[in-house]
């Protein structure tokens, strides 16, 4: 994974809704699909650690490595998946605005950790 050139995505394989998500990701991409490589979380911990990402926080949010090696989450990881994809670029913007992010994050995390919940996972 290191060097790589490609954006990483770290996503948990075993949440149905997450692998949903992911198909439908790969689909909107097109041939952009190519420009990522999905990692999945499961059993990880110290993959995630050696990256600098608690196994719970990645539980909790997704977490994508840019090419620079950088590691953003939640939103702002959304916002630059989006931005690769030219049809949703103006909408990876929108949902990093000052007012907009905090909205979204917050929904975000209640959706996740209702999630986690019900499965007994949190």
């Amino acid at each position: 994974m290191s060097g790589s050139k490609q954006i990483v995505i770290f996503y948990d394989q075993s949440c149905p809704s997450c692998v949903r998500d992911r198909q439908l990701f790969e689909r909107l991409a097109g041939n952009r699909a190519r420009l990522f490589c999905w990692f999945d979380i499961t059993g990880q911990q110290d993959v995630l650690l050696q990256r600098g990402i608690e196994p719970l926080n990645a539980l909790r949010e997704l977490h994508v490595q840019g090419l620079d090696g950088s590691i953003y989450s939640a939103i702002e990881a959304y916002s630059l998946l989006l931005k690769q994809i030219p049809w949703f670029f103006l909408l990876g913007v929108f949902i990093n605005l000052p007012l907009i992010k905090p909205m979204l994050t917050s929904l975000y995390r209640r959706s996740v950790d209702k999630r986690l919940a019900c499965e007994g996972r949190l």
